[in-house]
């Protein structure tokens, strides 16, 4: 091999001290249950040290495929989903695919298609429940063409039974169901009762999962009682929200649960709008534990929500049926995190 010449699989066989076949297995990655981990992990390493590419336009006309993943959320300005796409990026270019991203402009609601042949360029989908207007407008729903989408193997992030569906290959869920009660018995431990929930207004299983969590878990609390008003997720959503809860001085609430720490910033500035401290005055808990949360005076409790893994375990999915194995459905546990806006109500 010349100083100039683009390294081939037989160079890396004779790195790795294995056949072409083997080098085959394992960069095709078809070599689970033939090669052993340990020299699958070595031919991967002679070939980075080698600097040996895939010639995978060659390799995508033989298989019939294209070693790319669409993932569809609903924006990328929201941080949490930023994350999944990190995570699923990462884990597709361990093994030579790439992600096509189909964000809604607007966060929420259809989304415009990346490319006009997105749907014959892929080979897979994995979708956030929150994007299925954007979905239903990938696969051509309700405007009269067939879509090749429809026979794509579809993997659901935060999805719940309706949103799955038959056409479902997994479904990566996070516990958001035990993050609220988490939330709702750290502020019942704290000494609260009239407890208030400014709810997402958006129609999705993650939502409508914390409002029946909330709800249930309080229920089994005698003496409680909860108030919802609903609001887009944005700050000043939030603030609005927040100050229409704490209008009544005699009926204020003395804790907030915010669906996403977005909201939570919005009940906060409502907060010291109205003369009230937190968390003195006013207890404010949120959701997904962003940059947000400590960005903010007092930091922010919070539930933290693994969202890279998310995105790692949905690519994971899609490149085991991709693979001819079965995916497993996946449900990720999320923790509370204890920061400085939630305290004892004040006695009196």
């Amino acid at each position: 091999m010349t100083d100039t010449a683009r390294p081939t699989s037989h160079d890396v066989a004779r790195a790795a001290g294995v056949s072409q076949a083997t080098v085959s297995l394992v960069l095709g990655d078809k070599w689970r249950g033939r090669v052993s981990e340990r020299t699958a992990g070595t031919v991967r390493e002679a070939a980075r040290e080698i600097g040996y590419r895939p010639n995978l336009s060659a390799r995508n006309l033989r298989l019939g495929r294209t070693r790319t993943a669409l993932l569809v959320v609903p924006a990328l300005t929201n941080e949490y989903f930023a994350r999944v796409y990190a995570g699923a990026a990462r884990t597709a270019a361990e093994h030579g695919f790439g992600v096509v991203l189909y964000p809604s402009p607007e966060g929420v609601g259809p989304a415009r298609d990346p490319f006009g042949s997105a749907r014959a360029a892929i080979d897979g989908v994995i979708a956030s429940s929150m994007a299925a207007d954007a979905l239903a407008a990938l696969r051509g729903s309700g405007d009269g063409r067939e879509e090749d989408a429809q026979g794509l193997p579809l993997v659901m992030l935060d999805s719940g039974p309706a949103e799955a569906g038959g056409s479902v290959t997994a479904t990566i869920n996070l516990d958001i169901a035990d993050g609220i009660r988490q939330v709702a018995r750290h502020l019942v431990g704290l000494g609260h009762r009239d407890i208030a929930h400014i709810a997402a207004d958006i129609a999705s299983w993650t939502f409508r999962a914390r409002a029946e969590s909330l709800a249930d878990t309080l229920a089994g609390f005698p003496g409680t009682t909860l108030r919802t008003e609903n609001a887009a997720l944005g700050v000043d959503d939030g603030r609005r929200a927040a100050t229409r809860l704490l209008a009544d001085p005699d009926h204020r609430p003395t804790a907030i649960v915010c669906d996403g720490d977005i909201l939570a910033a919005g009940a906060c500035k409502a907060a010291r709008r109205l003369g009230l401290r937190v968390p003195d005055d006013l207890s404010v808990a949120g959701f997904d534990d962003i940059a947000l949360a400590t960005a903010v005076e007092p930091e922010l409790t919070t539930v933290r929500l693994p969202a890279d893994e998310v995105g790692a375990r949905g690519m994971a999915a899609l490149l085991s049926v991709l693979d001819g194995r079965p995916a497993q459905d996946t449900d990720l546990p999320v923790q509370l995190v204890v920061r400085g806006s939630t305290a004892a109500p004040r006695r009196g």
